[in-house]
């Protein structure tokens, strides 16, 4: 791995992208410092100096932990990552959404222009709802013009890191919107590991919990990494044909389908759907459905996790559907000359890949809910509470491996052997 990560400072190209990925998240981190104009920080800390569960440990998984501070990046892209699902969704049910999608590199950049349009509503009606619910005692002068500063900042630190993640997608190493997240929770790790050390020395934390919950971590590490690298391999076959006085084809190839081919984007947008009873909540504090809210959908509750893991599980299949089309891949094979051994051309081939793959997803799906709720009833069953649970190892995991497989690829187009391979 360090040879790989060695080799691949030595390459001007590759060494810029990731100094240029470096330097959005430091913007992104900076950014985490600073507090909403007119916020009183020191009541808002004492308020939530304790709290990670529930309510407060959704928003603030998703913001990178700025959510908890009030910052600038409160909402985090969280706004973004809903608007990304109701355009997909809208897609299935618009069939001029959906022709648009397949136009190309012209029709993407349409309908990343509507998400965008999208996200700064979601962004603005999240920021009126926080501003006059949940963070309105925080504020030093409370009223209509602190609020609406305060809704304003929300809103454009949303946009604004919307626009970072973009770029670092389209000039740096990664997946912009993910690795902000992964930034957020990495962030946490130094403080989360004195605050642990401090309980251990004076009795709050058993020795027992502290070492229950690095087995947790140790089983989940590696079975995100065997997961995520488990792949099935539909073996191909060219047929031979001539051109001109030339033979092409006839050689034997794969198709590889992934255990888990949506990585972690399901749990994102799990989180993302369960984060929509609680924005709304936020319009109206105090009453029967925020106290229904906080009771019910926090995260040891069995409803939660019970609609996490649904989600989860059906997030896996839609996103899976939506970047592999096996009809898309059966037409490309006959279009080359190409077949599955023993299965005709055609629609049987984008029935039998869709069948396996439908397969192995199961399989995929069933692992991330069970990695993203196990914690969570493990702390109910056992009464610890650890600020890192499965839902932040595997985000954290998924995509450090997305990352590094970006940096392998370089690595390979530029004749390098990599440490994934």
């Amino acid at each position: 791995m360090f040879s790989t990560l060695k080799n691949a400072w030595k390459i001007p190209d590759l060494r810029k992208r990731i100094l240029y990925t470096f330097a959005m998240i430091a913007v992104f981190r900076l950014g985490s410092t600073v507090p909403v104009p007119g916020i009183d920080s020191a009541k808002l800390a004492a308020a939530f100096a304790n709290s990670e569960d529930g309510l407060l440990g959704l928003f603030n998984l998703m913001s990178g932990g700025n959510f908890k501070t009030f910052t600038i990046f409160a909402l985090g892209i969280s706004p973004y990552i809903t608007a990304s699902i109701v355009l997909n969704l809208l897609q299935i049910a618009f069939p001029s959404l959906e022709a648009l999608a397949r136009e190309g590199e012209e029709g993407r950049k349409k309908i990343a222009r509507y998400t965008r349009y999208l996200t700064v509503v979601l962004a603005l009606i999240q920021g009126i709802g926080f501003s006059l619910g949940y963070f309105q005692r925080f504020f030093l002068n409370p009223g209509a013009f602190s609020t609406f500063i305060s809704v304003l900042t929300l809103t454009a630190g949303t946009a604004f890191l919307m626009y970072l993640g973009e770029k670092i997608t389209e000039n740096g190493i990664g997946n912009g919107i993910s690795l902000f997240i992964f930034a957020g929770i990495i962030a946490r790790v130094p403080s989360s590991t004195f605050t642990t050390i401090n309980n251990l020395r004076i009795g709050q934390v058993h020795l027992v919990q502290v070492i229950i919950f690095c087995i947790i971590a140790v089983a989940i590490i590696s079975g995100v990494i065997f997961i995520q690298q488990g792949q099935r391999k539909i073996p191909v076959q060219y047929a031979k044909r001539v051109v001109g006085r030339k033979m092409y084809g006839g050689q034997s190839t794969h198709i590889p389908l992934k255990v888990n081919q949506a990585g972690v984007i399901p749990v994102i947008f799990a989180i993302s759907i369960l984060m929509f009873p609680l924005t709304i909540s936020a319009f109206f504090p105090g009453s029967g459905f925020a106290v229904f809210v906080s009771k019910w959908l926090n995260q040891t509750s069995i409803l939660y996790n019970v609609l996490y893991a649904i989600l989860i599980f059906a997030f896996t299949f839609f996103y899976t559907n939506i970047t592999f089309n096996p009809i898309e891949v059966s037409d490309r094979l006959k279009t080359n000359g190409g077949f599955i051994p023993g299965i005709r051309p055609g629609k049987p081939t984008a029935e039998y890949l869709g069948k396996s793959l439908n397969k192995i997803t199961i399989v995929g799906g069933l692992f991330l809910a069970a990695i993203a709720i196990l914690p969570n009833f493990l702390g109910a069953l056992t009464n610890t509470s650890f600020s890192f649970g499965g839902t932040s190892l595997l985000i954290v995991v998924s995509v450090s491996l997305e990352t590094m497989k970006q940096i392998e690829a370089q690595m390979l187009m530029r004749h390098y052997e990599g440490f994934l391979s």
